[in-house]
């Protein structure tokens, strides 16, 4: 959603409040796609103070589906979005010395673009499916959550057999 902020920017003390919906239904990032499940319409409020700063804030909640990083489920990853930036104005235009503005541009705002860097802020280092996931079988795939398989995973990467020896030679008795 783009939205003309132009006239705010250029009036003084001027400010107006927007009705704003997450237009995507999907969040791309690194090379991937996950999908936004659920997101609630939010009010964004936009007010030039005294022709010194942009102040841009807005609270909204929405759930994307992350995959879990052990067995590959989906898992529905709650993100509560609370926006307050201010940017100083000089001679009408929008400045800010501590970050780039992707989301305005000649007095355009992208919101999707805004909540996406908010987004991309509080995105999870880890996810997972439940905190004791067992992950995947490395060698035939099956979910280990759902079913056991009969693999022998006791076979050690030949590249790590060195530090098997190493152990051996050091085990305490």
């Amino acid at each position: 959603m783009i939205i003309d902020i132009s006239k705010i920017i250029l009036t003084k003390n001027k400010s107006q409040r927007f009705d704003c919906s997450v237009e995507s239904g999907a969040f791309d990032y690194q090379h991937s796609s996950f999908t936004i499940k659920n997101s609630k319409p939010f009010e964004l409020n936009v007010i030039n103070e005294d022709d010194k700063q942009l102040v841009i804030s807005a609270d909204t909640s929405l759930v994307i589906v992350i995959p879990c990083d052990r067995c590959l489920e989906d898992v529905d990853c709650s993100f509560d979005i609370s926006i307050n930036k201010a940017f100083r104005i000089s001679k009408g235009n929008v400045v800010s010395e501590d970050e780039d503005i992707s989301y305005i541009d000649e007095g355009e705002l992208d919101v999707d673009r805004l909540l996406f860097d908010e987004i991309l802020v509080s995105w999870p280092p880890k996810v997972l499916c439940k905190e004791n996931c067992l992950g995947i079988c490395p060698k035939c795939g099956t979910n280990l959550n759902v079913t056991k398989c009969d693999c022998n995973r006791g076979d050690l990467d030949p590249r790590m057999a060195k530090f098997q020896d190493v152990f051996k030679e050091f085990k305490e008795v």
